[in-house]
């Protein structure tokens, strides 16, 4: 069965970082692009990055750039989004999700397979 498992989240200071983790078992994934999205409480899901399978091109939403950085380790399968200079706005659920829709500059949407999240709050 395919499975996502995020893991990394917790509680931080602004201007702190965090790196979350998005195992996966049953599936390769250098095999499909990778999406993180994250979903504020009464807000809509909202593309934070992805990789590109086709060329490992990364993306990432304005919100974002210059902060996080997404990255893939083959030999553990598990792709990471590095998150520096956190601000409280970047607090939210945050999910990775395989094979986005869309993956690049215009938008990040999408995916077949989801896991079940990690929260992440930033706060004094």
């Amino acid at each position: 069965q395919v499975q996502l498992v995020e893991s990394g989240g917790g509680l931080v200071q602004p201007g702190g970082s965090l790196r979350l983790s998005c195992a996966a078992s049953e599936f390769t994934l250098d095999d499909y692009s990778i999406g993180w999205f994250r979903q504020a409480p009464g807000k809509a899901r909202e593309g934070v990055s992805c990789i590109d399978i086709t060329d490992g091109s990364t993306y990432y939403v304005d919100s974002v750039k210059g902060r996080f950085t997404i990255s893939r380790d083959t030999h553990e399968n598990t792709v990471y989004l590095q998150m520096n200079s956190l601000k409280p706005e970047d607090t939210a659920v945050y999910y990775c999700a395989r094979d986005p829709a869309l993956c690049g500059d215009v938008a990040i949407a999408g995916g077949d397979s989801w896991g079940q999240g990690t929260q992440v709050t930033v706060s004094s």
